[in-house]
């Protein structure tokens, strides 16, 4: 089995040489390179193609939103999963609009790390379904920094989907998971994995969070929806 490889990038030694080793002893993870800045970041992108980024939003030199941009711009096959001190905040925001597929607290526990880091590999967001609906219904509304958004993405394209692929995505947006869908559904898990993966092709979508976004940004569910 091929390893998910991965680049840690911390300011702080300490902690990304604990992230690295917890994930270096993971039999199906291999740490490639590790950074201390987003400028030492972008360039290690650059040099191991990585399958994840875990990257520290506050770092000197260029900050990890900056290098999550442009990561996700030059390398759409890296996943950007953010490490960052606080809960749900301003920055979850404005590494959404950079590209990034989740967040982890540094405080996360050993296993949660390593589970995340399997999830964005596998092409899921790392955001809990508990609070996807709190989060994506605010940040539709609005641009980085608490500007409105002015343009919303035209809803035909909704119309290269499927029916069955629009309830899905529906779905997606109400934060339920594939289990929960298959059962509203009616359909086996697998079916539903089918559904999503021709949704985030056919919108050209990074994963299962950014698939939220555009259905409440191309109107397909709104704010409330339960």
């Amino acid at each position: 089995m091929t390893p998910i490889r991965v680049v840690v990038a911390d300011d702080q030694e300490l902690v990304r040489a604990g992230f690295g080793m917890i994930l270096d002893a993971q039999p199906d993870i291999e740490v490639v390179a590790e950074a201390c800045d987003g400028a030492e970041a972008v360039e290690a992108v650059r040099a191991h193609k990585p399958d994840v980024l875990l990257l520290d939003v506050r770092m000197p030199v260029m900050d990890g939103l900056e290098a999550a941009r442009r990561v996700c711009e030059e390398f759409p096959a890296t996943k950007v999963i953010m490490l960052t001190t606080f809960d749900i905040d301003d920055y979850v925001f404005d590494a959404l609009y950079a590209g990034a597929s989740g967040f982890l607290l540094k405080d996360v526990r050993r296993d949660d790390l390593a589970h995340g880091v399997r999830m964005v590999a596998s092409g899921e967001a790392l955001l809990a379904p508990s609070v996807t609906k709190r989060l994506i219904g605010e940040f539709a509304a609005r641009r980085p920094g608490g500007r409105e958004r002015a343009v919303r993405p035209p809803s035909r394209l909704l119309e290269q989907l499927t029916a069955r692929e629009q309830e899905t995505l529906r779905l997606i947006a109400r934060g339920l998971s594939n289990a929960e869908i298959a059962a509203e559904l009616v359909v086996s898990e697998h079916t539903v994995k089918t559904h999503v993966s021709n949704v985030l092709s056919k919108l050209g979508l990074r994963d299962r969070v950014h698939a939220v976004v555009f259905a409440y940004e191309a109107g397909a569910v709104v704010a409330g929806d339960s």
